[in-house]
């Protein structure tokens, strides 16, 4: 390797590239032989600035997006406790097929939805999902059966499908690889909130008293409402891309260019074409991702859907059931952002991945090791706090660590619209591992869950072990020990055949 070599305008590698000088980063990102560098030579005050004003100007509108669209989805399970199976006359095992069915519409319309969202701009798309999801729930208000409500998830399933693999694929056209962990968390995060907020909500709309209506259509009119209103808004603020944001100057939209083409995309804003995006399949640590995201599901899905009914196993009335549920939620949140936010700063994800399904297996299991639940509230609220740490940490750093080792856009976005809602879709497994017949304790499926938990540990471990060996490899037959943040993701566009290929861990 040439020990300076020259860049544009005769700088050596050892030079900075300030902002004021845009017009030399795009020359600047292939240099050959250029390797210790290439990835970081802006300005890191400016780069700085530049993220703030996503962090600031994006994030916050994407979180409450995420925050409404868990709203929507999980609030099934307050308006249960509420009595909406007896208003609606379910007959045994219809609120468990009502869970079903929305998983279904959501794996098989995320892909295609996922690929309009590539073409037409996630910023247009997200907003139009939103819209959507957010008007089946305020009619869900109006169901007065199981089959106007059955049909209704499933509009909500299509609607909600491609929500959170588009905002993924939105946010690395605007962060670079080693960022991307903590902005998804600080997203993501807003679906623990939800939870949180989706008990307090619950337990305020519970308080109404002398409406014709049943307190649990309240909660869907209410939710419903606030989505519609802010999708129109959030239609009109999102930037289709760095280029198109108003907040950016023209020096600032140069360099947010430069950082994804070197350390995000191989092409930025890469036409999608299908026979391209699907060789992603050839390579065989996509199918174990997909088993990682299968195990993920699983536990993940338990949670969300079924944490009211867990806290319920405690013995409480119905109102401090849904309060209680605010703060195992909550410190789920905190203790992603904590695993992320360390994640990135260490620049790995698969210890992080592991660690948090063996919370999640340790928070399953000590719940089913506790005989007398009424007599040991303490260990067992305790689990439960485990159960949302586990879930929370692995689903995020999952999806970023596949997103890190894919620099085609095309197939990043389509993986990522099928291992997503693949994990989504193991709500169906945990629909049903948690019976009525089994209530309170849900001896069955707490060992369930544990025995997907203890799986995903061990797949994600050994994923990253191969990838730690294979780099050593690589290093050995080039005889030289390369990062792979050190090497411009526009080299990268043929994935592990590249030479140059390095694996993210």
């Amino acid at each position: 390797m040439a020990s300076s070599p020259k860049q544009p305008d005769g700088m050596t590698k050892t030079d900075t590239i300030g902002i004021d000088e845009p017009n030399k980063l795009h020359g600047y990102a292939s240099a050959p032989g250029v390797i210790d560098e290439v990835t970081r030579v802006v300005d890191h005050k400016a780069e700085r600035r530049l993220c703030r004003k996503f962090d600031f100007r994006l994030l916050p509108i994407l979180a409450i997006m995420y925050l409404f669209n868990a709203l929507d989805k999980g609030n099934l399970g307050n308006a249960k406790t509420d009595g909406m199976t007896k208003d609606l006359n379910f007959k045994p095992n219809e609120y468990n097929l009502l869970l079903s069915i929305f998983f279904v519409p959501f794996v098989v319309f995320a892909p295609p939805f996922s690929m309009l969202g590539k073409k037409f701009s996630p910023a247009r798309v997200l907003p139009i999902l939103m819209f959507s999801f957010g008007s089946f729930t305020i009619l869900s208000s109006a169901a007065h059966n199981f089959g106007g409500m059955f049909a209704l998830r499933w509009f909500l399933g299509m609607s909600e499908a491609a929500f959170f693999p588009l905002v993924i694929y939105y946010l690395t056209t605007f962060y670079r690889r080693g960022e991307l962990a903590r902005r998804l968390a600080v997203f993501y995060a807003a679906s623990n909130i939800a939870n949180a907020f989706s008990g307090l909500i619950a337990f305020g709309v519970f308080q109404i008293k002398g409406s014709s209506l049943p307190n649990w259509r309240y909660l869907f009119i209410i939710e419903g409402g606030v989505t519609v209103l802010f999708a129109v808004f959030a239609f009109i603020y999102l930037p289709r891309s760095a280029a198109e944001a108003k907040f950016l100057s023209e020096e600032e939209k140069a360099l947010a260019f430069h950082r994804i083409q070197v350390d995000s995309s191989a092409v930025v804003n890469e036409k999608f074409r299908f026979r391209e995006a699907i060789a992603i399949f050839k390579h065989p640590t996509t199918y174990v991702f997909l088993c990682i995201e299968i195990c993920l599901g699983v536990p993940l899905q338990g949670v969300a859907l079924f944490m009211p009914q867990i806290v319920g196993g405690l013995g409480y009335s119905t109102v401090k059931t849904n309060l209680y549920t605010v703060a195992p939620n909550v410190s789920g949140a905190v203790m992603l952002l904590v695993l992320a936010f360390t994640s990135d700063w260490v620049k790995l994800r698969s210890p992080f991945i592991v660690l948090g399904f063996l919370l999640t297996f340790s928070g399953f299991m000590i719940y089913a090791s506790i005989d007398d639940v009424p007599n040991n509230l303490q260990v067992a609220y305790f689990a439960t706090f485990m159960m949302t740490w586990g879930t929370s940490a692995p689903s995020v750093l999952l999806s970023t660590w596949y997103n890190n080792n894919i620099a085609h856009e095309g197939r990043r976005v389509l993986l990522t619209s099928i291992g997503v809602p693949l994990a989504n879709l193991m709500g169906l497994v945990s629909s049903n591992l948690f019976r009525e017949q089994d209530a309170p304790k849900y001896m069955p499926a707490l060992i369930s869950v544990a025995a997907f938990g203890a799986a995903g540990a061990c797949l994600a471990a050994c994923l990253g072990f191969y990838m730690w060996m294979d780099n050593k490899r690589r290093d050995r037959r080039d005889g030289v020990t390369i990062q792979a943040r050190d090497i411009p993701t526009e080299r990268l566009r043929d994935g592990p055949s590249s030479p140059e290929f390095r694996w993210f861990l």
